[in-house]
């Protein structure tokens, strides 16, 4: 009876509200701010040099490449999101609710970066390849991008299965361990964020407006991101499997397969021919894009969310 119980929580139709609010309210946000993205990707991968601000980037993309190439690859990046936000939110208020035993005041920032955590884990090994594909799918036609990019990455399903056909299993999880050590920043993020709403709510007793949801989105993510930057950038390089001079060598040829470096080879060959400073490239457009996205993500999914709760309420 209790295990019955449990499982009826587990497929609470309030799960599904939050993921699948939680999921067009990131689809909304990325689609808003995506071209600060494709800056950070191009900023997280160039070799070391003079460093580049976000308005350079944005104003020799545009030049260079057209308009629309600051939109590249915002189809896969798109349905990767919706996915790993889906699997995110229900997982993450499943986990809550199980735990909750109907207890409000059993919430805690402890418990919130605990379930955060648990959420993040199962939302790695679930989404991982469709974000592999992705890195190299925005870097397709880039100079500097090697023709095996330009030529087997046209599209995510396509490129699922040729990472999957050249570099098996391993090559389809590729960063896996940064990716399972940055769950880290979700986990922050939602602790944060839970925290803030929980003391404002308390504080204005229970009202809160977009702006309230915004602002906090903001916060949390950026306390986040400042945290764990230097793993996301770890990450985005071994997704891409980069080979150049700033990181020293990061492949080497074993049974005619390249071998991913691993997180301390990237990291170490970034601190002796970036230093420091290496570790943090592109910051600035990483906060610019994801506190604004993760603000605007927020802000979209409480108010998806609570529409949806007040229509079934109606036709109950």
């Amino acid at each position: 009876m209790v295990s019955q119980s449990k499982l009826s929580q587990v497929f609470s139709y309030q799960n599904w509200v939050h993921a699948v609010s939680g999921a067009a309210g990131g689809c909304i946000a990325m689609s808003t701010f995506y071209p600060l993205d494709t800056v950070r990707s191009r900023l997280q991968l160039e070799e070391a040099g003079e460093v580049r601000s976000t308005k350079q980037v944005i104003k020799e993309i545009v030049l260079n490449e057209g308009f629309q190439a600051l939109y590249r690859g915002l189809g896969p990046v798109l349905q990767s999101l919706c996915i790993s936000n889906f699997v995110y939110f229900y997982t993450f208020h499943a986990l809550k609710m199980v735990t909750s035993n109907g207890a409000r005041g059993q919430q805690s920032a402890l418990k919130d970066l605990l379930l955060g955590s648990i959420a993040g884990i199962i939302n790695v090994f679930t989404t991982t390849p469709f974000w592999v594909v992705n890195t190299r799918l925005r870097m397709r036609n880039v100079a500097g991008t090697s023709e095996e990019v330009n030529k087997h990455y046209k599209n995510l399903l396509q490129g699922l299965q040729y990472v999957a056909r050249t570099e098996g299993l391993t090559g389809l999880w590729s960063g896996t361990i940064p990716s399972l050590m940055l769950v880290s920043n979700p986990a922050l993020q939602f602790m944060m964020y839970e925290l803030l709403k929980r003391n404002i709510l308390i504080f204005t007793g229970g009202e809160m407006g977009s702006l309230s949801f915004f602002i906090i989105g903001a916060i949390a993510k950026a306390f986040a991101t400042v945290l764990t930057y230097p793993l996301q950038l770890v990450q985005t390089k071994q997704r891409h499997r980069t080979n150049d001079a700033a990181n020293g060598p990061t492949t080497s040829q074993q049974a005619g397969k390249p071998k991913t470096p691993s997180m301390l080879e990237l990291m170490v060959g970034i601190l002796q021919h970036q230093g420091i400073g290496g570790l943090f490239r592109g910051l600035e457009a990483k906060i610019l894009q994801t506190v604004l996205t993760a603000a605007l993500m927020f802000m979209a999914y409480e108010k998806i969310a609570g529409i949806v709760k007040l229509l079934l309420k109606r036709t109950a």
